[in-house]
């Protein structure tokens, strides 16, 4: 029986929800995070709910929170923005055939390719009677949905719960060493960790600590693309 346009978006909705069950754990979790964080600098309690409807960058709106509180460098903070998330220019090539004939759909997923809807997305076989397409829109859109939710309720809690937040700002820190730890912790990804760490030593004792950061991203960016095949075998 053939299914109606209504019945096959339905049935990609309630087959794409159980994968995205973990990513709402966390995205709640650390969009609350990121909520208190930007309140604990001073902009206003709609600002993550802003930033996490247009921006959707994770990390990037950390950092995006943190540049707003001074002086405004437009080509800095681009340059700065594009090297934190140059990882998706190679997601979206690798996902060009699979949203190659999405209609409208396209605009959406581009703008909404997180690492999380990613790997999800790649990963998970699609059941044969469900509509891929619509599939792969769904764990986007509920991934955003889900870090909307969490970044919203963050500004709130912010608002109306006064307490201590000294050593907040830590939080985006905290969530990139936990990253690299568990990078160490696989055999098969020490090398990329220790080599992004060495880059990023060298940068600070060469360009001071208020300047390392876009030379250690581009010289990362470089080095491991010059050593992808390598690694690719090493693994």
């Amino acid at each position: 029986m053939k299914q109606t346009n209504a019945q096959k978006i339905k049935k990609a909705a309630i087959c794409a929800f159980p994968h995205t069950i973990p990513i709402m754990t966390g995205f709640l979790f650390l969009g609350i995070t990121y909520g208190i964080y930007v309140k604990a600098l001073g902009h206003p309690a709609y600002f993550p709910t802003l930033t996490s409807m247009t921006v959707f960058a994770g990390s990037a709106e950390f950092v995006l929170a943190d540049l707003l509180t001074g002086i405004f460098h437009p080509i800095q903070t681009f340059a700065l923005i594009l090297m934190i998330n140059a990882r998706h220019l190679f997601y979206g090539i690798s996902m060009l055939d699979r949203y190659r004939d999405m209609g409208a759909k396209k605009i959406y997923m581009i703008f909404g390719l997180c690492d999380e809807s990613f790997s999800i997305n790649c990963a998970t076989t699609v059941p044969e009677d469900v509509d891929k397409a619509w599939f792969y829109f769904f764990v986007t859109l509920m991934d955003h949905f889900y870090w909307i939710c969490g970044c919203t309720l963050g500004g709130i809690f912010g608002s109306f719960i006064h307490f201590d937040t000294t050593g907040i700002d830590f939080c985006m820190t905290a969530m990139f060493i936990v990253i690299l730890v568990e990078q160490c912790m696989e055999k098969k990804n020490r090398i990329p960790a220790l080599i992004g760490l060495g880059l990023s030593l060298a940068s600070l004792l060469i360009f001071g600590a208020q300047a390392f950061l876009i030379p250690a991203m581009i010289a990362i960016i470089l080095v491991l693309t010059a050593a992808r095949r390598p690694l690719e075998k090493e693994a």
